[in-house]
């Protein structure tokens, strides 16, 4: 057998009887599993000790030989090798099957390899198989032709026998008849007498006149049926098919089930089917070509490879290892054992009763209908529930066979063997760290102990606090007060990976500085949370601890938290500020109205100035003048004939928060006057990546993070009831648009217009008056209210949230997906009608099961397509496809001007153009450019419609 230790590559063939037979030990015949007083194993049963290896090391089953000593002897008493117990994890069995059965993956799977290589359609196929239908395996056509002739003259001769000894029936009782009525005369019965005795004479007329009809007409079917029978034709008339092995079956052999298909593929020539496929694909056309493709596929796999079309029929089952399917002792006395046990049973049962009735020679009927209940134990044991109904055990639970041992998330290929447990490694819960730098996290101190207690245990010996291993074994254990000292050494400049499930792209695994932390819960930095889809609502992640000095390196330099800022997917940052930082930000950057006059705008002359100010109550929004020594202005914001080769320092204007943000970007970054958004920190971001080093960028990163956080907790934003406030004006706008609704439904009454122009005029009408209530309501915001702050700066929701919370909730889909005309006028300050959210329950639920049913789509795809670019090898970066897709960069808008395209940012950034872009007969952009920003930019301002561009 295979050596699992030592191998090259894995191959998945058919395994012939031979080979399963080879991998056995031995024959299991009994269905009985362990004895139960003894509660040893039974001998020739499923988990026997002379097949599978002894239940104890070096002990036979008798107990005639114990100890080591006895190595590889096989007790002649019990037949029980003495070896370790360990061999019953690979030791196999097999069961010799009294009838050939069919492996159910290649007949029942989609599509049907049996039903393509014999080119049988699967309903047939599975007809043969369970005994509802003969086919013709073999027939003698020349024999059959040269006979043909004798074989008509003797059957057109058995007619005129039949026909005569009806004839010679008839005569008879009309004889009867005649006699009969003469004895009613004599006897002078009445006439109803009389009309009895002929109508029962006439009727045993009718009746042997039938009965010679059904027996030539099926003289004539089965002559029909023995001049039109081919190889691989299906007999679904029980009698006909009697009838034709009785009379014919010199000239042709069938059967049905197993055995019949075996004989088929045993016949089957792949040679030379797959020439005739190849010809037919050469030469066909259509439906007739389609199909010998798809029947290639099959046939040519077979050809010069070692496995033959016949090893899809089995008739030696394998048996597995007991030790995989366990039986164990649970504490009342009672056993639990693995479902794969109680199918093997169902088969051994099914199959020792076969026997016997082959043994008795048991009637055909009888004989058939066993071999069709041992081929669907078999199909139970290979792939329950594939075809029917599935066996089901205690609590009408579905078994789970060999198949589901093998397939899906709890297998064994995606669960131990692409999915290991592994060492050094932990979980916990998370928490945010706002004090962490962007390249730590926080590690739970007994954790960080757990995880490099090898390490903290050598370094204690080494530095002479422990005499050996096992003493420093054991301070580690009562974590004596030098163990943390040692352990703040030994985690230094050693990063560590987090991962969090599930890990969709790279960077749902990165590397970290750990940091000793108090408590049981991982920190991580609020930067990264982004990346790995982590939020603090209870998620998990996990630890792992790369142990050479390479894998170290790698963690470094490929993993690290700052070396991965920019998303793989995109291009751009991912390690963006979000949610509560970016209201921090929005709340330091927001401005109040300049005033009227230049002289009630207060002067500083240097930063800390204004910043003593701050402290003593000046007001953070405020407008000032300020002199910024060593930073970098934009030329916009220098006062009027401002000399910038002088060498003196300019006064700007702008507001202490406003100072107090650029500080925390590098003093080369131009200064920013603006009120902050979401939108704009990640173009700063973006910028710096781009234009500074790493540690800048971080120090920038955790900068913002620091001072989001902060005048976050500085501004108090929250939401109250009294901040939702519905626009005055709303109920006078859904009154006008009640009107032009009335009067639509007026005009389709009068059959003016079509219900479908209703649907549609309907659905304008109140997307119109949706609108207007959102402006109404944007317009009576004020621009520090809270929800219209947390909105207008990305940090969290909408305005379309809002409208639903302070305007109305507007039209909504049924659970077909069509809009319903009549909207949701409410809003949810208000409170929604009965009707109304019934109404709105359709989408919050479909909602729900959309979502729930995207994920599994979308793990099954990445899975395909990962397993599909397994074996492909990059051999150059650019394809040189001439083909594109159309992006539109630029749109126009009625007064003429050209406005940059929804999509420029996401559709255009780093792709590649696919031909030349000329505005005017002037080339502004040539075939082969990356499109990097200032690409973009030319384009945008060159006024460009359209560019097709290919991703490389």
């Amino acid at each position: 057998m295979l050596d699992v230790n030592y191998f090259d590559e894995l191959r998945i063939a058919l395994a012939t009887a031979d080979q399963i037979r080879a991998w056995s030990n031995g024959e299991v015949k009994k269905p009985e599993t362990i004895n139960y007083r003894t509660l040893k194993p039974e001998k020739d049963g499923l988990f026997c000790e002379r097949i599978f290896g002894p239940t104890r090391d070096w002990e036979c089953h008798c107990g005639k030989y114990k100890r080591v000593r006895f190595k590889g002897i096989i007790c002649e008493r019990c037949g029980v090798e003495i070896t370790r117990s360990k061999v019953r994890r690979d030791r196999m069995g097999h069961i010799e099957l009294a009838a050939p059965v069919t492996h159910i993956w290649y007949f029942k799977g989609v599509p049907s390899r049996l039903g393509y290589l014999l080119d049988l359609a699967p309903k047939d196929l599975e007809r043969i198989i369970y005994f509802a239908a003969y086919v013709v395996t073999r027939v003698d056509v020349d024999r059959r032709h040269k006979d043909l002739p004798e074989i008509e003259a003797a059957l057109e001769q058995e007619t005129k026998e039949i026909d005569a000894d009806r004839d010679d029936q008839i005569k008879k009782r009309l004889a009867e008849l005649e006699g009969r009525l003469k004895e009613l005369e004599s006897e002078k019965a009445k006439g109803a007498q009389l009309s009895a005795a002929k109508r029962e004479a006439q009727r045993d007329v009718d009746r042997i006149t039938e009965a010679t009809k059904r027996e030539t007409d099926h003289l004539e079917d089965v002559l029909s049926a023995f001049k039109s029978l081919s190889v691989k034709q299906l007999v679904a008339d029980d009698i006909v098919y009697r009838s034709l092995r009785e009379r014919f079956g010199d000239y042709f052999d069938g059967g049905m089930g197993a055995e019949a298909i075996k004989r088929l593929l045993t016949d089957f020539d792949v040679e030379a089917e797959d020439l005739y496929l190849r010809d037919q694909i050469e030469n066909g056309k259509g439906t007739r070509r389609l199909k010998a493709i798809k029947r290639l596929k099959v046939v040519s796999h077979f050809v010069g490879g070692k496995s033959t079309p016949a090893g899809m029929v089995l008739d030696a089952v394998p048996v597995i290892p007991p030790d995989l399917r366990p039986m164990v002792q649970l504490d009342g006395g009672r056993f639990a054992t693995s479902d794969l046990n109680d199918l093997y049973r169902r088969v051994i049962n099914r199959n020792n009763r076969l026997k016997r009735l082959l043994d008795l020679q048991a009637p055909e009927i009888i004989v058939n209908n066993e071999k069709r209940m041992l081929q669907e134990a078999v199909d139970a044991l290979f792939d329950n529930g594939r075809r029917g109904r599935p066996v089901t055990g205690p609590g009408n639970r579905p078994l789970k066979s060999l198949s589901d041992m093998l397939k899906g998330k709890q297998g064994r290929f995606r669960q131990n063997l692409l999915g290991k447990r592994v060492d050094y490694s932990g979980r916990s819960v998370i928490v945010v760290g706002p004090e962490l730098r962007l390249h730590q996290c926080g590690l739970p101190k007994q954790m960080a102990l757990e995880l490099f207690k090898p390490f903290v245990m050598k370094r204690l010996v080494d530095q002479n606090l422990a005499q050996n291993i096992k003493s420093a074994k054991r301070m580690v254990e009562r974590a004596r007060p030098q163990v943390w000292d040692v352990l703040e050494e030994v985690i230094r400049e050693h990063p560590v990976m987090l991962n969090r499930a599930p890990t969709l792209h790279r960077l749902g695994i990165q590397a970290f500085e750990p940091v000793l932390v108090e408590g049981k819960a991982i920190q991580i930095h609020p930067l990264v949370c982004t990346a790995f889809n982590a939020d603090f609502d209870g998620d998990q992640m996990a630890v792992h601890v790369p142990l050479s000095a390479e894998a170290q390196a790698e963690a470094r330099i490929l993993m690290l938290s700052t070396n991965n800022i920019l998303s793989p997917a995109h291009g751009r940052p991912i390690a963006v500020p979000t949610q509560d930082m970016v209201l921090g930000l929005y709340y330091l950057t927001f401005a109040k109205d300049r005033p009227a006059k230049d002289e009630e705008i207060p002067s500083f002359g240097s930063v800390n100035e204004a910043l003593l100010a701050l402290d003593a109550g000046f007001d953070l929004h405020r407008a000032i003048r300020i002199r910024l020594p060593g930073k970098a202005i934009p030329p916009d914001m220098l006062a009027e004939g401002f000399d910038v080769g002088s060498g003196r320092v300019p006064v700007i204007e702008t507001t202490v928060g406003r100072v107090i943000f650029n500080a925390a970007l590098p003093d080369d970054y131009e200064f920013r006057n603006q009120h902050t958004q979401k939108g704009d920190i990640g173009r700063i971001v973006d910028e710096c990546v781009h234009r500074f080093d790493r540690a800048m960028v971080e120090q920038t990163l955790d900068n913002l993070k620091n001072l989001g956080f902060h005048y976050a907790t500085r501004a108090g934003v929250t939401i109250g009831v009294e901040d939702v406030t519905t626009p005055p004006s709303k109920q006078k706008i859904l009154d006008e648009h009640e009107k032009h609704a009335q009067k639509v439904e007026t005009q389709y009454r009068k059959g003016i217009i079509t219900d479908d122009e209703r649907r549609q005029e309907l659905i304008e009408i109140w997307t119109k008056a949706t609108d207007d209530v959102t402006e109404a309501m944007e317009a009576q915001f004020t621009p520090t209210n809270p929800i219209f702050m947390m909105a207008n700066s990305g940090a969290r929701g909408n305005i379309m949230q809002i409208r639903q919370l302070a305007g109305m909730r507007g039209l909504v889909a049924n659970p077909k997906g069509e809009i319903i005309p009549r909207p949701i006028k409410s809003n949810f300050r208000e409170g929604l009608s009965v009707l109304e959210y019934f109404i709105s329950t359709h989408g919050a639920r479909k909602g729900l099961a959309d979502t729930a049913l995207r994920t599994a789509d979308s793990g099954y795809l990445t899975r395909r397509l990962v397993d599909v670019a397994q074996e492909l090898i990059i051999r150059e970066e650019d394809c040189g496809s001439d083909r594109g897709i159309p992006v539109v960069v630029t749109v126009g808008r009625p007064d003429g001007t050209r406005v940059r395209g929804a999509h420029v940012d996401t559709g255009l950034f780093g792709r590649v153009l696919a031909e030349d872009i000329k505005v005017g007969g002037k080339k502004v952009a040539v075939k082969g450019d990356e499109l990097r920003d200032e690409v973009v930019e030319q384009l945008v301002e060159a006024g460009v419609d359209v560019a097709y561009v290919r991703s490389v």
